[in-house]
């Protein structure tokens, strides 16, 4: 390997793309198109960085398998950057078996912490969490290790475990100030913002407050009865019962926990459930059944009584009831909460994280977009939607392969 790629590639380990560029910006031999696609990708152009990437892979020979592997590695960093989620999975496990058979541990833990943080963003907490448990931080370098603890404390801040979150974020902490690495720190430090900003609403009696991640684990343990209107359940400390796949039950739930302790009438109730301004014996009628089945429903932890003028929630043991909505009450507040991230995501992308079908998904888009709080840029299968008026999420893109062995 000649000075001047060892040169650029310690200039990118150092988060240095500028200084990378000006030593390999006019080569075109394989490791200087890496490199190059690299130190773009630092600099935010990933279009660009994964086009020169692709043509380092194809520039590499066949018998050059390490080296190839590496681009591939880097390939799916740029891919889960600019959140194109579709990427082949199984080319990413074939590059970190061969990264593995030739030595180059780093590289091979990287390609696992990619597949890591896909499963984290789609959503499989559980398959990611795994994968995880196979993972040896201790022989990383720091940036590698700062990357490792970054993944725990996305798990632990889903699972509501925000102490192990903290902790987490301040051993990546440490890790990043040892790397020196400006967009690594910036990317830890846009992490622990998350628990300090609120995650939800707490209603009581009409009252509400915002809540922090912390806040809301301890709501969850402690024996109040919660209505919990960002996962469509009723639960206490004993029990829990989800009404994720009936709307009409978990409308009436949530009304009669806004109220607790006092009763909701029943045209309020009529109002909130079937959207009807105006109610007649019909509709009073089918509010009764509904609310038979929302008994039915709870009936290990509360009950629903009868008052002269409605209907209100008694909780069989809770001492009180309350209710945790989400932090800003939108029709599509699970899409705009993927989009906060300040990344650009493909609408495949967030149709894989949502779930949901691509057309719904554009659907809601194109909703968002007439209402001035989504913007898209690019056309056809390059078309990225992202939140106005963002700071930018950086993410930093290592080929540590390409510095040599001291």
């Amino acid at each position: 390997m000649d000075s001047l790629i060892t040169a650029a590639a310690r200039a990118l380990a150092a988060g240095d793309p500028l200084g990378a560029l000006n030593r390999i910006a006019l080569r075109d031999d394989a490791p200087a198109l890496a490199l190059r696609g690299i130190a773009m990708a630092q600099l935010g152009d990933l279009v660009r960085a994964k086009a020169l990437v692709r043509s380092a892979t194809r520039a590499f020979g066949p018998k050059e398998a390490l080296a190839r592997a590496r681009c591939v590695v880097a390939e799916a960093e740029i891919a889960l950057a600019s959140r194109d989620l579709n990427w082949p999975t199984k080319a990413l496990d074939a590059a970190r078996t061969t990264l593995q058979a030739h030595g180059d541990w780093v590289n091979a833990a990287h390609a696992r912490y990619l597949e890591i943080r896909r499963l984290l963003l789609i959503g499989h907490l559980d398959e990611a969490e795994h994968r995880l448990a196979e993972l040896d931080p201790t022989p990383l370098p720091p940036a590698s290790r700062a990357a490792y603890e970054l993944v725990v404390a996305g798990i632990a801040m889903r699972r509501l475990q925000t102490k192990a979150a903290r902790a987490a974020l301040e051993r990546a902490e440490r890790a990043a100030q040892h790397a020196a690495i400006p967009a690594l720190t910036a990317e830890v430090e846009s992490a622990a913002c998350i628990l300090d900003t609120p995650a939800a609403r707490l209603i009581v009696g009409g009252q509400e407050r915002p809540l922090l991640l912390d806040e809301i684990e301890a709501l969850l343990v402690s024996p109040t009865l919660v209505v919990d209107a960002c996962r469509y359940v009723v639960r206490d400390s004993g029990s829990s019962v989800s009404l994720a796949r009936r709307p009409v039950l978990f409308a009436l739930a949530r009304a009669l926990g806004e109220a607790w302790p006092a009763d909701v009438p029943r045209e309020t109730l009529i109002a909130r459930a079937f959207r009807m301004k105006v109610a007649d014996d019909s509709h009073r009628a089918r509010l009764r059944v509904e609310l038979g089945r929302l008994r039915a429903a709870l009936h290990l932890i509360a009950d629903v009584v009868a008052t002269p003028r409605g209907f209100a929630l008694v909780p069989h043991v809770a001492p009180d009831v309350v209710v945790l909505a989400r932090p800003v009450e939108e029709q599509h507040a699970t899409l705009l909460a993927f989009l906060a991230d300040g990344e650009s995501w493909s609408s495949s992308a967030l149709s894989l994280a949502l779930g949901a079908s691509q057309r719904t998904v554009q659907r809601a888009l194109d909703t968002l977009a007439a209402a001035g709080k989504v913007q898209a840029f690019g056309h056809g299968r390059a078309r990225r939607w992202m939140t106005p008026q963002v700071p930018g999420f950086a993410t930093v893109l290592l080929l540590t392969g390409l510095l040599p062995n001291d």
